[in-house]
């Protein structure tokens, strides 16, 4: 139950950057859960080789290039996603930026809920 609540709390958070942002845009509130299940699993699946690989130019940028490794999963969801787009990398990086804020809010807004 707890990750499907999560799920859904992602979805509203990329729907609303994307009305907020001008260069990101989502077709419908179910593109939106896809979304989130995507950029779920590419975080679980694919960021950790990325980061791997990129260990070097991490530790050279002091851990500022792991922004960019977000930026480039953003990029990789819009391309495998129909109805989710985003302009360039830099908007990929904003919305990176914003999403996670937003997702730490909601989060801690479910974990005070569960305490109650």
């Amino acid at each position: 139950m707890k990750l499907v609540l999560r799920t859904l709390l992602s979805a509203f958070a990329v729907i609303l950057l994307a009305n907020i942002l001008p260069n990101v845009s989502v077709d419908s509130y179910i593109t939106a859960i896809i979304v989130a299940i995507v950029l779920s699993l590419l975080n679980f699946l694919v960021k950790p080789i990325l980061v791997i690989l990129t260990l070097p130019v991490t530790v050279l940028t002091l851990g500022l290039f792991l922004l960019i490794i977000n930026a480039v999963i953003i990029l990789l969801a819009d391309n495998l996603i129909d109805g989710f787009s985003v302009g360039s990398i830099w908007w990929a990086l904003i919305f990176s930026l914003l999403l996670s804020f937003l997702q730490s809010i909601l989060f801690s807004l479910l974990k005070e809920d569960k305490k109650k």
